[in-house]
């Protein structure tokens, strides 16, 4: 099973990658962990990435898909995986379109936690309070929800139009949702 999982900040889409993953005993494959194992390695890209992220800049679509690229073709993901965090944008989508193609791999399926904002907001808002995080205030989310929907959201016409969007309702205990994702991909 070759999955994409996207959705707003706050959904639950970690904790829902961990479900689906382990159901279909697949890699959970998140862009922030692939970049800090490559930055930590010292690997070429690795230093690559590190130079802009030092610099306070995001690092390019063209280096993002050359990681992916590389982890992918590890042996562990023969038997699938859940991409957490990537891609973001229409770009990255297309490069990993491509790669995939290149490797003989196509997306069984894209996921997208939907829930209304409000809900987030709160979500996040309690988040912040129990574990610590400063970015969890109302404002900071807001402006995280904004960046998504300018930036992610039009992935949904881009993975709808190619027949491989599958839309769950993010509201609910943690099971339920897990069940309606996995419902969805029967």
């Amino acid at each position: 099973m070759k999955l994409v999982l996207l959705g707003p900040p706050g959904v639950g889409k970690g904790t829902q990658a961990v479900n689906v993953k382990e159901h279909f005993n697949i890699v959970h494959l998140s862009t922030g962990d692939i970049l800090r194992s490559e930055v930590k390695a010292e690997t070429d890209l690795g230093k690559q990435a590190k130079s802009f992220m030092d610099a306070g800049k995001l690092v390019p679509d063209e280096l993002l898909l050359q990681m992916m690229d590389a982890r992918l073709r590890k042996p562990d993901c023969d038997p699938g995986y859940l991409l957490d965090g990537f891609p973001r944008t229409i770009p990255q989508a297309d490069g990993l379109e491509q790669l995939l193609e290149a490797m003989g791999h196509k997306l069984d399926a894209v996921i997208s936690i939907t829930a209304n904002e409000e809900e987030l907001i709160n979500r996040l808002v309690l988040r912040g309070k129990t574990s610590g995080r400063s970015d969890d205030t109302p404002e900071v989310i807001r402006q995280r929800l904004e960046v998504y929907r300018r930036q992610t959201e039009p992935l949904l016409d881009f993975y709808s139009s190619r027949k491989q969007l599958k839309e769950v309702d993010g509201i609910g205990d943690i099971p339920e949702i897990t069940e309606r994702i996995l419902e969805v991909l029967k």
